[in-house]
């Protein structure tokens, strides 16, 4: 999560300061990739509004074809959810290594 969120965006750091605290505590459906998170108490709230972080981090097969994007959730200044949308035909049952995500800002 410390590449999807290593963009200069107001509230960055804080969020990035916040992943060593932050636990899955619930998955999007069976096999889904994508996770709700909660962060422990004492993490410092980031000044962030609620809702996706400005960062895009799109997903590219080794062909280069874009299958998808993942989204970083924030609520209440903390970490909220990880969402990996596809745009293919199978679910994927991870998320992508991080070659074949491209951020874009």
């Amino acid at each position: 999560m410390n590449s999807l969120l290593s963009a200069d965006f107001p509230g960055a750091q804080q969020l990035r300061e916040q992943v060593p605290h932050a636990e899955v505590v619930a998955t999007w459906g069976q096999g889904s990739p994508s996770v709700d998170l909660v962060v422990s108490h004492g993490s410092v709230r980031a000044d962030i509004a609620d809702g996706e972080v400005p960062v895009d981090a799109q997903v590219h097969d080794l062909q280069g074809n874009c299958t998808g994007e993942i989204t970083v959730w924030v609520t209440d200044g903390y970490l909220a959810g990880i969402e990996y949308a596809w745009i293919t035909d199978d679910r994927p049952q991870e998320l992508p290594p991080l070659a074949q995500v491209t951020l874009v800002v």
